[in-house]
């Protein structure tokens, strides 16, 4: 399938910044790598910044789209939530892992994660609102605002990220698998002993 012309840029331009760095990676690198002229890519493209958005945002669809995934599945919202932890963790490592050198200047310029996690975060607060209110309209959860909820669990989850990504508790014994497994438990049944 031929990607279409500003989609192709977005493509070339993640691949580039993966391997050379967004510093290292000039319009013209982009231009070449697609075939284009450097005109082209200025008729979809203001500079370099407004690329490296664009490869963002693509990322962050892919997350997105992953995740509605298994909202439109005919699961319990109990299960729903499970599977969505995971995906939602497996899919950004996946993430962070393809993009390289993008992911090293990324990670350092706070201000680029805080921009990328708020989109994210809107975005990622209105998909579990909607299992957490078909799980109380169901029964399987006893929520008093979901809205709110909603808020905290996706805080939480965004919480993990890093530790998630660089597996930093396998050293505990806590590994990826087990990073999500017990997060989910958590989120589900707390740590109250139920009579």
């Amino acid at each position: 399938m031929v990607l279409k012309t500003r989609d192709r840029f977005i493509e070339v331009a993640r691949q580039l910044f993966a391997r050379k760095g967004v510093e290292n990676t000039t319009m013209n690198d982009i231009a070449s790598a697609s075939d284009r002229g450097r005109r082209t890519i200025y008729t979809y493209f203001k500079n370099k910044k407004d690329i490296y958005e664009a490869v963002v945002d693509s990322e962050i669809d892919k997350l997105i789209r992953s995740l509605q995934l298994i909202i439109a599945k005919p699961e319990s919202a109990e299960e729903k939530l499970r599977q969505y932890v995971v995906v939602r963790m497996q899919t950004m490592y996946q993430i962070v892992e393809r993009n390289g050198s993008l992911r090293a200047g990324f990670f350092r310029d706070l201000r680029k994660v805080e921009r990328a996690r708020k989109k994210i975060s809107k975005r990622e607060m209105v998909l579990l609102r909607d299992i957490l209110e078909e799980g109380v309209e169901s029964g399987e959860f006893c929520i008093k605002d979901v809205t709110r909820m909603a808020v905290l669990l996706t805080s939480t989850i965004h919480g993990l990220d890093v530790t998630y990504i660089q597996d930093a508790l396998s050293d505990k014994g806590l590994d990826q698998n087990m990073l999500t497994d017990s997060l989910c438990t958590i989120l589900l049944n707390g740590i109250l002993t139920r009579n």
